[in-house]
Parts: structure tokens; sequence; C-alpha cells
């Protein structure tokens, strides 16, 4: 059997047990026994223990828990609250203007977090309440605040980038610089989008319906009640759906209440520079870095803001412990069947096989970008870094493509796959927040921050130094 055939099988038993629902990290177990047992000598079974332990037996992985609980003691904080004020302060008088709030507090607490469901989940419990108490539909409101919590698996620090840099032995400090204007530019696409839909909503919206009312509507951050006729009904979860007899006499912002917002975000802006400053001066590792933005971030909450007590620190700690192992499970198990495939010389064929069809390689891009979509609407980034990029990561140098470029190429089609079904994983966290919004306009909401994403990769590919100027300035 050849090598690209045995592949094939490998490939084929991982999905039959994806299927079965079966967690995944063990399906990645199972098929890595199964791989070894068919193709391999019996006497090299012997060597699994050995593939697994050396899989995680790696400093750079320290930083997962570490970012994973930093991200989750923010989650417990009021960061989220504050954060997705400030937006609103900012953005009262733009059409849309508070989910674009939304899109932008999730762009700030992704770089908090690095986690993309938690922050979906954080900030979806603040800003879906209140886009539905004032007349946005359940799809805007949703779909803003799902597609914002892809962002934490693109700005800095990311979990998802620094397994990338472990597995191909990249700097994972190029890379969360290389995340860092993508992240920017995509954030402004999303906003822009907003808009757009805010805009197109509008239009069909029947004779003699007000519009949903700006950001400046709140009447907890003003001081001024909302003016109200009509009535309104209370969905199931607690959020006040708007009627078409409603409206809504919006305040504006003062330039000291605008101001004040900003002064409350500041400290959450001074730790992301804390930790990003001590990476990119050379100063800490990863590791390091993610062991300091803990130590700080206790300070903060704890100290500054004592929003964090000892029955809820126990359950962030739970919380952390039991993210942490699903995604070193899987890291492990899937490497472990990267480096069988390698034995049976998979990704050496493979690129060998490319190289001789002689196609552009931007058709191959395409190819391999198709490849990430269909895999993302099953598994989750990490499981998909791990498992292609041993097969994937030599024929990206054989065709010359910039492996940090590509790193942040990769992210955003797997941003994709968190707002896409089956697997979604931010569709159901919405769908767990907004239980009154049918899961059919949670995805009809989400599904056009999917051409965004699309159109963010173009336009990178169409001009890479989006994300290739930065990390090359910093080193």
């Amino acid at each position: 059997m050849s090598p690209l055939m045995m592949g094939l099988v490998v490939a084929v038993m991982a999905i039959v047990l994806f299927m079965t629902g079966m967690p995944i990290a063990f399906a990645l177990g199972l098929t890595a026994i199964l791989s070894i047992l068919l193709f391999l000598e019996p006497s090299e079974f012997d060597l699994f223990g050995k593939f697994l332990f050396d899989s995680v037996n790696d400093f750079g992985l320290l930083a997962i828990p570490l970012f994973v609980l930093m991200g989750n003691l923010f989650g417990g904080s009021v960061a989220s609250k504050q954060l997705f004020e400030a937006g609103e302060a900012w953005l009262a008088k733009l059409r849309g203007g508070l989910a674009m709030s939304s899109v932008i507090a999730s762009s700030i607490f992704a770089a908090l977090t690095g986690s993309s469901p938690a922050t979906a989940a954080a900030i979806g419990r603040i800003a879906v309440p209140e886009m539905r108490s004032r007349g946005y539909s359940g799809a805007i409101a949703t779909g803003a605040v799902a597609a914002g919590g892809t962002l934490g698996i693109l700005i800095p620090p990311s979990v998802t980038l620094i397994l990338y840099g472990i597995v191909t032995e990249q700097s994972i400090g190029q890379l969360f610089a290389a995340g860092i204007i993508p992240g920017i530019v995509v954030t402004l696409l999303f906003c822009a989008w907003i808009y757009v839909a805010s805009t197109l909503e509008r239009r069909r919206r029947p004779a003699g319906t007000p519009e949903p009312a700006h950001a400046g509507a709140s009447s907890g951050h003003s001081g001024q009640p909302p003016t109200t006729t009509g009535s309104s009904t209370t969905g199931s979860s607690g959020t006040t759906a708007t009627d078409p007899g409603t409206t809504y006499q919006a305040p504006d912002y003062t330039w000291s209440q605008r101001f004040s917002s900003l002064i409350k975000v500041l400290p959450f802006v001074a730790l992301i520079v804390a930790v990003l400053g001590v990476l990119y001066a050379g100063i800490a590792t990863p590791s390091e870095a993610a062991a300091v933005g803990v130590v700080l971030v206790l300070l903060l909450v704890a100290g500054a803001y004592r929003g964090l007590g000892w029955g809820q620190f126990g359950k962030v700690l739970l919380e952390t412990t039991n993210q942490s192992t699903m995604i070193l499970t899987i890291v492990a198990f899937s490497a472990v069947i990267g480096t069988v495939l390698s034995f049976l010389s998979v990704p050496q064929d493979l690129a060998l096989m490319v190289s001789e069809l002689q196609v552009n390689r931007w058709v191959v891009m395409l190819a391999i970008n198709v490849l990430l979509l269909l895999m993302g609407l099953f598994l989750p980034p990490v499981s998909i870094i791990v498992m292609t990029m041993p097969i994937l990561y030599p024929l990206l140098i054989g065709l010359g493509f910039d492996p940090i470029w590509f790193g942040i190429i990769m992210t955003l089609n797997m941003e994709m796959g968190l707002i896409t079904p089956p697997v979604g994983l931010n569709l159901y966290v919405m769908n767990g927040i907004a239980p009154d919004v049918p899961l059919g306009d949670i995805l009809r909401g989400a599904l056009p921050y999917v051409a965004v994403l699309g159109l963010g990769i173009v336009l990178m590919s169409i001009f890479p130094g989006i994300i290739t100027w930065l990390p090359n300035l910093i080193y």
C-alpha cells in the first residue's frame, strides 16, 4: 500500500470515529493506536508511550493553561461589562452602534483571554440582552457577538497561534505580532457589515415600525431612563424584546462620560501591553509572559476591582483545569498521529506529488483553504493544527509561502469553523445565552461573517504586508 493510501485510511478512521460522537481526544487516541497496529511493526507499538510523552514534553505548552487561566479570571470579573460600556459610549450615534460596540469589546477581551468561546460568552451575557431590549433582531444581536468571539483565536495572546508556533517551530512572538493588524482589520470589516446589515434590516422593516435604538439608549449608563410608549414582552431568557410600538429617547453621551469610560478600560490595555511587551522585547518566553499576565490579572481583579470571591476563584481553577486538560490531550494524541504519518512518509509523498503537478501555487493554497474549511465544520482549531501541519508544513515551505503569513491565514480560516454548523462552538454559546432566539436566527445572523472572513483572507493574500509588516519591523 502506498504512503498516500495509508494516510487516506488513517483519515477515514478518524472521521468515522468522530461521527460516532466519541470525544475528540479519545477518537484521536484510538486512531493513533489503530494506525500503529495496522501500518507499523508490532514491536514499534512500545513507542506509543514515548510518542505521547514527547508530544507534551514542551515548555512552550505551559503557556496554554496559563493563558486559559488568565482569560477565565477576566471572565469572572467585571471586565466584559466595562469594555462593552466603553464601546457603547463612543458608538452611540452610529446605526448598529450597539452591535459594533460588542464586536470592539470582543476584540479587546480576546486580547485578554485568547479563547473564542470565552470571549463570546463573556461579552454575549452583557451585549445580547442590551441589544434585544432595544429592538435589535435576534439575528443581528447574536450574530455580531458570535462573530466577535472568533477574534479570540486571532488577536494575541492566542492559544491557537501558540500551538501553531510549537508544531511548526516558528517564533510565537512573531506570530503574536503578525496577528495584531489582521485582528484590527477584521474587527473593522465586522463593523462595516453590521452597518450594512442594520441598514438592510431597516429597509425591510414594515412602515411605521421604529428602528432599533442607538447604543446611547441605555438607562443604566447615562442616568437617563428611556422614554417608551406601547408595551414590551419578556422572552424566556429574561431579555426584553421590543414590540413595534416601543420608542426610545436616546440621550447624548458627553465627552466627559466618554473619556471616563476609557479610564475604566486603561488597566486592561496596560495589562495587554505588559504581557506582549515583555514577550516582544525578548525579556520573557511566552510561558513566562503568560505567568506574568496571570499575576497581574490576580492583582487587578482581586485588588483594584474586588470582583472575584474565593468561591468564584475555585470555579475558575476547576474550569481552567478542565479546558487545559482537554486541549493538551488533543495535542498529545494528534501529535502521535502526525508522528506515525511521518514514519509512513505521507507528508513527504504529498509534497512530492504536488510539486510534480506543476500547478500555480495559489491553486494549491486555495485547495488547502477548502480542506481546512471542511475540517473546521467538524473539528476544533486545536485538532486541525496538530493533525495537518506535520503534513502541510513541508508542502508550504516547498511552494515558497511564508509560514508566519500562513499561520494567520489558517487562523482566519478556522474562525469560520467557529460560526458554521454542525460544530460551530460560538453558535451554541449564543444559543445558551439567548435561548429565546431560534438557532436558525443565530445561524442566519452569523453566516454573513463567514463571507467577511473569506474577504479578509483574500485581502491579506493580495496584500501580505498586512500580516508580515509588523513582525518584520519588530524582529
